[in-house]
């Protein structure tokens, strides 16, 4: 069993000594390094993403993946590079920054799925800007109360919470392979009741 020291040095070798130099680089906005960060992660990112997408039953055309993996690396520079300023070196920085990414892309699919539900997806899959608003996220709860519960609750996994048709199976005790007709049948209800509305 190793000692608390051990374990702590163990961890802090998890950060590479390239990782911490990119790191500062990026922080002190070093010119070449934002190009070194995308060639470094650039990667790491579009594999988060596919799998992601793999995982909660959604297929991703070329341009949606980059959109996602774009999606990631406006989080990263945003608020100043908070995200790599928030890093405190306790996991390695491919580690730290995959929950990132991950979290990112979840959020994005949710989002992706409820204006789908509601319509607001054009042919690109690019959402318009009110699909993401507290107004639209009501509209859907009240959409949602004429569903049946079953299919309201397959709906909100689904749309409102980015679960996974393997997760909203398990939760509903029905087969993974219902689970899709199932929401097509409520997303047909619900572009009714919205054309209505």
């Amino acid at each position: 069993m190793l000692c608390n020291d051990a374990v702590a040095e163990r961890k802090a070798v998890a950060l590479t000594e390239l990782d911490r130099n990119l790191l500062k680089r990026c922080l002190a906005r070093d010119p070449d390094a934002w190009k070194d960060f995308v060639d470094r992660f650039g990667g790491l990112f579009v594999h988060v993403v596919q799998h992601t997408a793999h995982a909660r039953s959604l297929r991703l055309a070329g341009e949606d993946a980059d959109d996602f993996v774009s999606d990631i690396f406006v989080a990263i520079v945003s608020d100043d590079f908070g995200v790599l300023r928030r890093f405190r070196g306790k996991s390695s920085l491919a580690t730290y920054l995959t929950v990132i990414a991950r979290r990112i892309t979840v959020q994005r699919m949710a989002h992706r799925r409820a204006a789908e539900a509601l319509g607001h997806v054009s042919a690109h899959g690019a959402t318009n800007a009110t699909t993401e608003s507290a107004d639209d996220r009501e509209q859907v709860k009240r959409l949602l109360a004429e569903l049946d519960e079953r299919s309201a609750t397959a709906v909100r996994m689904s749309f409102l919470e980015g679960k996974s048709y393997r997760e909203i199976a398990a939760a509903l005790n029905i087969a993974e392979n219902s689970v899709g007709p199932m929401l097509t049948r409520a997303k047909q209800r619900l572009a009714e009741k919205h054309v209505q509305s």
